[in-house]
This record gives structure tokens, sequence and C-alpha cells, in this order.
């Protein structure tokens, strides 16, 4: 079929992987080259800080295509290359190592990197980001020691729930009020009382202030109130940035991610997907970043239809889940920190409940603890944009603003 007659990914999880197939899917037939920068195949992440810390699965459970599969792409794959530059003049990606790749279009699907700590080069410190990363920290989870999870996120509250688990001393730490704090304050304290129930125990409104080493190893946490923690572990999930580090120089919009239009495209013939992608969500008239699993998959496929030439605006309802301990919890669109929010079905002590968000007077986000079915009804409210014509519900809270 017409169109670019070389194509190139970089990154290989989920999102470049789905761009890919979304390409071959669609008829084309050109050169397709894909780079990454582990030498794993494609696999997937959310089982890195559930399934794969626990135990429970081994890694072959999470790759997400054999290479037998990959082979049917008819593609370069190039793993274990780290894409280091770009030049948009001479449309070339610029290796690790000097090597060059040609293009005539272009998807960026590198996604996140971790956010790291001022002085946590030290032994018995991770990130959790990769295979490698998760296989390190279980490897170091089973001698038992003092864990310390710095960051009450979804990943660092997953990686608490896990530790736990596992029957480990284990002390979340965060600077907001209450864990999860981007669901605001009383769903935060729901987190809080159910991490607190399992015996996990919670040092939050205090941030870390430097950690202490034995011998090159971690040894304390010293918090910002002057407190200590011992720690033989420490995991930091204080959040994650974009990698868009490779691209400083291209003159491609870069900000909070690579800065797209409504239709994912950054520049012509050149498009973002998954984690690093920044693009004007129409559906809330509002740009977005989205770190969820089914956005990258999702956003994938209309990049590689528009860079076939459809003319589609990316404008979902983004979906993304947290398992902890018995609590699955869902949620669909989007969270402000001015939003109000209104429980729809069930009770907070109960945990098995349906809350709403709404902003400017919209339904814009839902979110269910252990009530699937209920949610996916509720739903409906935010893909519609219904009005939220109740008041606040004292039972919860006057709004989600910490």
């Amino acid at each position: 079929m017409s169109g670019p007659k070389r194509i190139v990914i970089v990154g290989v999880s989920a999102a470049g992987l789905a761009a890919a197939e979304a390409l071959r899917r669609r008829g084309y037939d050109g050169a397709l080259t894909l780079i990454g920068d582990e030498q794993h195949l494609p696999y997937d992440r959310p089982p890195l800080s559930k399934q794969i810390l626990a135990g429970t699965w081994g890694p072959e459970k999470i790759v997400l295509r054999s290479g037998a599969e990959l082979a049917t792409l008819d593609a370069d794959l190039l793993l274990g290359r780290s894409a280091v530059g770009l030049n948009r003049t001479d449309r070339q990606v610029l290796l690790h190592g000097g090597g060059r790749v040609d293009f005539d279009a272009l998807i960026i699907a590198t996604g996140v990197t971790p956010r790291r700590l001022p002085g946590a080069n030290l032994t018995g410190v991770h990130v959790l980001r990769t295979l490698d990363d998760a296989l390190s920290l279980r490897t170091h989870l089973l001698e038992r020691p003092t864990v310390v999870v710095v960051g009450a996120g979804f990943l660092g509250a997953e990686v608490a729930a896990v530790a736990r688990g596992m029957g480990l001393d284990v002390t979340l730490v965060d600077p907001r009020p209450v864990p999860m704090h981007a669901l605001g304050d009383r769903i935060g304290e729901v987190v809080a009382d159910l991490h607190s129930d399992h015996g996990t125990s919670l040092r939050c409104g205090v941030g870390v202030h430097r950690f202490i080493s034995a011998a090159g190893r971690v040894a304390e946490v010293e918090l910002t109130d002057g407190s200590l923690l011992a720690a033989d572990l420490v995991v930091i999930a204080a959040g994650a940035t974009p990698a868009i580090g490779w691209l400083a120089g291209s003159g491609l919009p870069l900000g909070n991610g690579v800065e797209c239009d409504t239709h994912c495209r950054a520049a012509p013939q050149i498009y973002a997907a998954g984690d690093v992608a920044s693009w004007t969500n129409n559906h809330f008239h509002t740009r977005m970043r989205v770190e969820h699993r089914v956005n990258a998959t999702e956003q994938a496929m209309v990049v590689a239809a528009n860079l076939l030439g459809d003319d589609q605006a990316y404008a979902p309802v983004p979906y993304f889940w947290t398992d902890q301990y018995d609590a699955r919890i869902q949620a669909y669109g989007i969270f402000p920190t001015d939003a109000d929010i209104t429980l729809m079905h069930g009770e907070l002590t109960s945990r098995r409940f349906v809350v709403g968000y709404s902003h400017r007077g919209r339904v814009v986000g839902v979110l269910g603890w252990n009530s699937p079915r209920e949610l996916r009804r509720l739903r409906q409210l935010v893909v519609h944009a219904a009005p939220s014509p109740w008041f606040r519900d004292p039972r919860i809270s006057t709004a989600n603003a910490g």
C-alpha cells in the first residue's frame, strides 16, 4: 500500500508493539524497524509490581509475543539498543554506540523513567520499572529485610501490599497526607485504612531527608521530621518522568512528554504513543499524559491509523486499575484536584462502592472499589459527560482537594 517506505518505532513495550501490529493489520508492507533498550522480548509491565514481585507468575507469563510471533511482523527488531538522538533534517534515529536508523515516519513510544532521589545510590535501594528491576527486587525481598517504600502512589502502594503479603515489616512513606492522594483525601483515607488493617506502617505527610548507609548499604531512612526508620531495603516509587532526554535538540515540542496535537502528531510524520505522549483530549478539553496500560494500546492503534492516512482525534475515557491485598480499585476518566465527589453505590466503610467525580458541572470520573459491575454501568456518565446535578456528599468530603 502507499505511505511511508520506512517506519521506525522507538520503544518496544505495549505501545510500540501495538503500533507495529496495527500497521501490519492495516496493510502496511514497507520496512518496519523496532528499537528497544532492553534485551527482553516485549512484555507486560503491570504484573511487575503484582504477580512477578509476589512470585505467583514467572517472567514467561508476561511476554506479550513470542519470537515466532514477532517474526510474522517482518520487522527489524533491535533489542538492547538505546536511542540517544533524533536528527529530523536527515530523518535518522541515532543509537548508542554510533549506529543510525533512517526513517520516513517515526513513532515515539519510549515510556517513562523512574524518578530517583538524591543520595539513593546505595546497595539495597531499588526502583521498579523493568523486568530486571522486579526480579532483583524480589530476590532481595526473599532475604526478609525490613522494607521502606518511598512514595504511596499506585506503584508504591502495590509494592507495599506485596511485601506485606510476604510477611515483611513494611513502612510506606509519602509527603502527601494520604496514600494515592491523586484520588482525593477521603479515598486516600480508605486506602490508608486498608494498608493499616494489613499491618503496613504509614508515615504520610512527611518526606525523606536522607538515606543513611553502613558500608555502602542502606541502613536507615531519615525523614524530614527528624525521625529514623530502619531499612534493609528501600523501594523508591516517587513517580516517573517521560523518557524524552534523547530528543533534546531535535526541535520537537517537549514538556511533560512529547507534546502532540489531538491526533497524537508531534511533527509531520512523527507521532507519539503511550506513557511518553502528551496530547489534547477533546473529550475532556484538556492536555493530558496517561501512564496506564490500556491507554498505551489504544493510543498506539490510533497513531498507526493516522500515520497511514486516517484523521482520527484521540479522545478516550482513560481506564486504570490497581490490586492491593483483597481490593481491586478500578477507575474511568480523570480526577482533577478540585473535583467534587459523590457516593453513587455502596458505602465506603464496606469497601465495596463507587464514587463519582464532577468538575465544572460534568461527571469526569468514576472509581469503583470491588464493584466492577456497577462501575461499568456508571462509566456511561463519563462517556456522555453527564451533568452533575447532585450536591456534594457529606459522607465523603466537600471536594477532592488535599
